[in-house]
């Protein structure tokens, strides 16, 4: 397989850019199979996933990634755990945020399998 950790680095690299400029543009990374998982609630399917992901109560968002780990998965896939934080618009303080992908392998490249995101509340 090809160096994983570089496609993951650059797969990161390409959504939070595309997501920060652009959600709708996100759509060509997911198939009618993909599924987000969004603070507990399942998404499936490239359409209802940017559906949601453009229904966000934010227009404007900043993401910093703060460490990228990846990992081979079966079927020439790839495992990659991104930590970070967000900036929302109007917003002074970063909210930090764990988020899963599993990229999957065909033909013209990878796609986004599975997509599990959460923020990272503050212990009370």
């Amino acid at each position: 397989m090809a160096d994983f950790n570089h496609i993951a680095k650059e797969f990161v690299q390409f959504y939070y850019k595309t997501f920060d400029e652009n959600r709708a543009a996100l759509a060509g990374l997911y198939r009618h199979n993909s599924m987000l998982t969004f603070e507990a609630q399942g998404i499936q399917g490239a359409e209802a996933i940017v559906e949601k992901l453009q229904s966000l109560p934010f227009q404007q968002i900043q993401h910093r990634t703060d460490t990228i780990d990846a990992q081979p998965s079966g079927e020439d896939g790839i495992l990659v755990l991104v930590t970070g934080a967000l900036l929302v618009g109007g917003e002074d303080k970063p909210m930090s945020f764990t988020q899963a992908f599993q990229l999957k392998s065909e033909a013209s490249g990878f796609f986004v399998f599975n997509d599990v995101f959460r923020i990272v509340y503050p212990a009370a």
